[in-house]
């Protein structure tokens, strides 16, 4: 697999921003790719006077709406958000993802399920067809207490478990929502739909990275042009 650019990643979020207009809640997804889009709201903010509202999914995507002066609001408060525009780790044909490695899938997944619109970014890279491609692991959001019960059950499903460790500190990953994020790697995925409820069905697993039936939109983004998929309804 060829290495991802930036501007490929650019090119999907700038698309995927075209999307929102005046007056819109926005959910503000999380990663590289994301970052993009909420750059480009911030600019139309700055330049076309947008005037919206961003329900972050992470700290990050918080932080960075926060210095490109998009003024945040919470599901509390706009319980339906018109647009959410999110990365994505693999994309395979029926527009099914999987989500997570940069650990707020939780959050994303909760702003997507809130949403209207979903608009998925990524560079060409990212897409697969089938999930699991290249051993490409499933992010899962566990309870510290549940991680011996997870690890063994994810086992008995034909899977390995492991626990996502932080760079340049000991210890594990630790979410926004304080569990940590176990790694699964299955080989590629036959059935995301059933993998997706018999990892939730275990006790201690807050939440999965297979996104099923989420997807409205993807945009790919290459290196000087953009690719548009639509669910089929």
């Amino acid at each position: 697999m060829q290495p991802s650019s930036d501007a490929a990643k650019r090119n999907a979020a700038y698309a995927a921003a075209d999307h929102v207009k005046d007056g819109m809640v926005v959910g503000l997804g999380s990663g590289t790719t994301a970052a993009y889009a909420i750059l480009a709201l911030g600019e139309r903010r700055k330049h076309q006077n947008l005037q919206i509202f961003g329900v972050p999914s992470s700290y990050q995507a918080f932080q960075l709406a926060v210095v490109n002066g998009i003024p945040i609001t919470t599901l509390e408060e706009h319980p339906t958000v018109d647009v959410n525009i999110d990365g994505a780790d693999q994309i395979e044909p029926q527009l099914n993802l999987i989500k997570g490695m940069g650990a707020a899938l939780v959050r994303e997944k909760i702003v997507a399920a809130s949403a209207t619109t979903n608009i998925f970014i990524a560079d060409e890279t990212k897409k697969v067809t089938a999930l699991g491609e290249g051993n490409q692991p499933v992010p899962i959001e566990v309870v510290p207490f549940s991680i011996a019960l997870v690890r063994h059950r994810i086992q008995k499903l034909g899977g390995v478990a492991l626990l996502r460790e932080t760079k340049g500190k000991l210890g594990p990953v630790i979410s926004d929502n304080g569990n940590v994020i176990m790694d699964a790697t299955f080989g590629e995925i036959n059935d995301p739909t059933v993998l997706n409820h018999q990892l939730k069905m275990i006790p201690g697993v807050v939440e999965t990275g297979l996104f099923i039936g989420l997807t409205d939109i993807v945009y790919l983004g290459t290196d000087t042009a953009v690719q548009k998929f639509e669910a089929k309804r």
